[in-house]
């Protein structure tokens, strides 16, 4: 009995010794996000959560944007509802006919069938096509329920989560995965898909949106690609990139 409440006393003060460590990690970045969070809202403001499209419009949506710019997503997005009525027309029609209308959005081939398989998923499942039934859910099975479909990773998840039922989850675009590392959020090792996690660490959820938002918003206008405008950029106090400094260490 001693030996085994040791065992335990020792489990729970190593439990204790790594959460103050990981604490003590997070806390400098979780003061740089405040700063950069309140820098963001006095450029573009404080958005206010809206849904834009209907949950399976959104899903479908994401998966046309994958790889591909808005703009192409978008063209592809209104061929495939200009062609088809409704998405139980997209599951039914001939592979060749999907391919066809979402092709500016590139990658036609991969995504057509991946499209028509979630359709007829839902249909096996609901009877219907809609994601209604994941509104319900706890968080995190609604988030588990989402990556099981084909083509559908942490990315996709969350933005359907985000902006089609206003739940918290943080989505890492391209966009925010660069600032996040240029700003030191997230060491510059870190991939895309694991940033998802370590943000939703650092972000408050109720911030989600409009930081989501946001910075979008400055890796567009300002924090560009290949040409970023450093010398007019209000986060250059915050931004390790400019700085030429190295970010957080990984690991």
């Amino acid at each position: 009995m001693a030996s085994g409440a040791h065992v335990s006393s020792w489990a729970r003060t190593s439990a204790t010794r790594l959460t103050l460590f990981l604490a003590m990690i997070q806390s400098p970045r979780m003061s740089q996000y405040r700063l950069i969070y309140r820098a963001l809202l006095s450029l573009y403001g404080e958005p206010v959560w809206q849904p834009r499209l209907g949950p399976v419009d959104e899903l479908i949506s994401t998966i046309l944007s994958q790889n591909t710019s808005d703009a192409n997503r978008d063209l592809a997005f209104g061929r495939l509802k200009l062609r088809f009525e409704t998405w139980d027309a997209v599951r039914a029609a001939p592979p060749t006919e999907v391919v066809e209308a979402i092709r500016p959005a590139g990658l036609a081939n991969r995504k057509a069938p991946r499209i028509q398989n979630i359709l007829q998923m839902l249909w096996d499942e609901h009877g219907a096509i809609t994601l209604e039934p994941i509104a319900s859910l706890p968080l995190e099975e609604a988030r588990a329920w989402l990556l099981a479909l084909p083509g559908v990773g942490p990315k996709t998840a969350a933005i359907v989560l985000l902006f089609a039922f206003g739940r918290p989850a943080f989505p890492v675009d391209t966009h925010v995965h660069r600032l996040s590392q240029r700003l030191g959020l997230i060491p510059l090792t870190m991939s895309a898909e694991k940033a998802h996690r370590e943000l939703e660490r650092i972000v408050p959820a109720e911030h989600y949106y409009p930081f989501h938002l946001n910075l979008i918003c400055h890796g567009r206008q300002v924090c560009r690609a290949r040409t970023p405008a450093c010398q007019k950029c209000d986060l250059h106090a915050y931004c390790q990139h400019s700085q030429g400094l190295s970010g957080p260490e990984s690991g």
